[in-house]
Formats: structure tokens, C-alpha cells, sequence
């Protein structure tokens, strides 16, 4: 497909409305799932929370990643490697 800046002007305007159909379609299965999660007795502070904790556990995560990166090139092997001897399994 072309960039946008180069379609033509019904072309662009048809992208957009899809784009727009797409999101609203996401933002009504979202909806529809905050709803079924409150409907099993969730709460939004409870969601709120979990949602906070899982952003949490990504960056320790990332940061440890980084780590054994790192760790990985000094040592000239690879990550895979270090992961028996840091009692890790792949797919931690």
C-alpha cells in the first residue's frame, strides 16, 4: 500500500473509517471483558492493581534480561546457557 500522505484523498478517508470501525470494535471487547471480569466479582481497583503488578514483574523481568545479556557476553556464551546455572527455565 501506498503512504498515506500519497493515497488519494477518498482513499485516505476510507483507511480511517476502517481504522476507526477496528477501534471501536476493540474498545466493545474490552468493555465486554471489563464486564465479564466484574460479573465474577473483580473489582476495577482489584484489576487496577493487577494490571500495576504485571507492568512490575515485566521491568524487574527486562531488567533481568539485560542482566544476563550482558553477563552472557562477558563470559562468551550465549543467554540460553546461563539459565541452568541461574536455575531459570526457558521459558521464564
Amino acid at each position: 500500500p501506498l503512504p498515506r500522505s500519497f493515497q488519494p484523498n477518498g482513499a485516505r478517508e476510507e483507511a480511517l473509517r476502517c481504522e476507526i470501525e477496528e477501534l471501536k470494535r476493540k474498545d466493545l471487547a474490552l468493555d465486554q471483558e471489563i464486564a465479564q471480569l466484574l460479573s465474577e466479582g473483580y473489582s476495577l481497583e482489584e484489576l487496577d492493581k493487577h494490571i500495576s503488578l504485571l507492568h512490575e514483574y515485566n521491568e524487574i523481568k527486562d531488567a533481568g534480561q539485560m542482566l544476563l545479556g550482558k553477563l552472557a557476553v562477558i563470559r562468551g556464551v550465549t543467554t540460553k546457557q546461563l539459565y541452568p546455572e541461574y536455575d531459570l527455565e526457558l521459558s521464564d
